[in-house]
């Protein structure tokens, strides 16, 4: 078109109304059907619980769609997503939780991942083993909502609604204890042990118990807590003792407590108080904390077998222990003397007596108090001695009693502490004597008994050589000649008898032949007697006649 054209020849637009057009019916049923699936969509969202996230170390037994969230073992959730966490050294578990079961998940609520187990509180998830695994849920006490949370290596040992309280344990080391691990009362199992980890400081380590009710009003603030684990063998003084509680605790360990019969607090603990827990029972029901009087005694004998630790008895009853065993010096003698310090624990002697109220209202307060009363007991014999304890190991032990015969003595109180008067032991008595013994018996001239034995043997042997020859006199001289005596008063009184025989035959004058023989016979007897009755007479009085022989006569 040039610029010459008419534009008036162009044809102009008109505008035409637009026609409305007519409903139809055919788009009721998608509206519908939209609506319904909102509705759904908004009843599916305002019902539907909310989607939680839990971290654990390993995932294992965990899938998506098959692992349950169970509650007292009911399903209140299932497990949506499984992944790493950015870092890998984590798997976080997404799981969605059935909106009746919102309460639950509070900041204090724990997870884990339920699957067989056996641990020294007995087996537990046996019925995994046929259902798989699934993460278990323990509701919290906390009332602040949360949503991610930080599973649990294994399951708690104790719910946190089982009755009861949990106490906390300091000591060096963790030794043979577990999760797990019994708690005893009296020989009873009682609880356990429901958790450890290494202090803060790293110098002890923390151990959590759990005393189930009503076994948890028998803690108090005095009750001492030992580790119980394996076989506690000891020998001492006291002898040969050998403590254990069960054969669970001998193969696994555990932990015994007890409230001493000193301790006089009676009010129960509360949740979480800390306590010691010491080695054996020995130390644990040792009274640190009770009210001692130090006292030194100074011995005159050797104290090879008094260790520390050693009883100090009363009468045969513990009322303290040895704390020192030394050295005490002299200056007067400059000699060095043993020397032993004892604590007496007035609380324990308390404890030992049947009315222990009176005898604490009545039992005396000050030092100086304290003090005379134990001088009117030295004034009545009360001293301290070494006694022996144990035969097969040689243990002594300090024991106080009554010697009504020991001299007075004045102790001197001003002194810290004071040193109380001792008695030898019976053991050092018996010592002395038999050290007396050898010195006599090392006394004795052995040399010269043996040199003057082997003399008199000698000389023995001489005698029964001369012995063996007067014997031989004897047999071939004394005794022909007594033979011969004895023949001879035999004819004498046989021809006493031939004579007797012709006096009855013949006239008896003082002429007769027979008359004059009866006189020699009867002479002859009579000499024969006297010659006998000299002999007999010698031999009385020298009977060593018989082995020396007759002695010469001096002229």
């Amino acid at each position: 078109m040039s610029e010459n054209d008419d534009i008036s020849n162009i044809p102009q637009a008109t505008t035409v109304p637009h026609k409305r057009a007519r409903f139809s019916v055919i788009w009721i049923i998608p509206i519908i059907a939209a609506l319904v699936g909102i509705g759904i969509a908004v009843q599916r969202f305002m019902n539907e619980g909310p989607t939680i996230t839990i971290t654990f170390k390993v995932a294992e037994g965990i899938e998506v769609g098959k692992t349950f969230v169970k509650y007292k073992d009911v399903n209140i959730g299932q497990v949506t997503k499984v992944s790493l966490s950015e870092d890998y050294s984590h798997v976080v578990v997404t799981a969605k939780i059935a909106k009746n079961s919102e309460k639950l998940l509070v900041k204090d609520t724990k997870f884990w991942i339920m699957q067989p187990r056996i641990t020294l509180s007995g087996v537990s998830g046996m019925n995994t083993l046929l259902s798989g695994n699934y993460i278990g849920l323990e509701a919290g006490k906390s009332t602040e909502k949360h949503r991610e949370f930080k599973g649990l290596d294994t399951p708690p040992i104790i719910a946190s609604t089982e009755p009861g309280r949990q106490f906390l344990m300091k000591a060096d080391n963790l030794g043979s204890l577990g999760f797990g691990s019994p708690v005893y009362y009296r020989r009873l199992n009682v609880g356990q042990v429901v958790g450890y980890d290494l202090a803060k400081d790293g110098k002890s380590v923390d151990i959590k118990v759990f005393v189930n009710a009503p076994y948890d009003k028998h803690v108090n603030k005095g009750t001492r807590f030992w580790q119980a684990s394996g076989i506690d063998i000891s020998m001492g003084a006291n002898g040969f003792t050998v403590h254990t509680q069960s054969l669970a605790a001998l193969l696994a360990g555990g932990i015994a407590f007890e409230t001493p019969p000193f301790s006089q607090t009676a009010e129960q603990a509360a949740e979480n108080t800390v306590f010691l827990l010491f080695d054996n029972r020995e130390m644990a029901t040792t009274n640190q904390d009770m009210e001692a009087d130090p006292y030194v005694l100074i011995f005159h004998e050797s104290l090879r077998g008094l260790s520390v630790g050693a009883p100090v008895t009363y009468l045969g009853l513990d009322i303290g222990e040895v704390k020192q065993v030394g050295f005490h010096y002299d200056s007067v003698a400059r000699t060095l003397k043993p020397r032993v310090l004892i604590v007496y624990y007035r609380d324990l002697f308390l404890s030992r007596a049947d009315n222990r109220q009176i005898l604490k209202r009545s039992r005396p307060t000050t030092l100086q108090e304290r003090h005379g009363n134990m001088q009117h007991l030295i004034d009545q014999g009360l001293r301290a001695q070494l006694r022996l304890g144990n035969l097969v190991t040689g243990q002594l032990y300090i024991a106080f009693d009554y010697f009504p015969r020991a001299p007075k003595v004045e102790v001197d109180w001003g002194s810290d502490p004071p040193q109380l008067p001792v008695m030898p032991s019976g053991l050092a008595e018996f010592q002395l004597k038999v050290t007396n013994i050898l010195d006599k018996i090392e006394k004795i001239p052995f040399d010269d008994i043996g040199k003057d034995a082997k003399k008199a043997i000698a000389t023995l042997d001489e005698t029964l050589k001369d012995a063996k020859k007067i014997l031989g006199r004897i047999d071939t001289e004394i005794v022909p000649e007594a033979k011969t005596t004895l023949e001879n008063l035999k004819r004498a009184v046989a021809a006493a008898e031939r004579a007797l025989v012709n006096a009855d035959r013949t006239l008896v004058g003082p002429d007769a032949p027979a008359n004059q023989e009866l006189r020699e016979a009867l002479q002859e007897i009579s000499s024969a007697a006297r010659a006998l009755k000299v002999f007999v007479e010698y031999m009385d009085s020298h009977p060593e006649a018989f082995i020396r022989g007759k002695t010469q006569e001096k002229p």
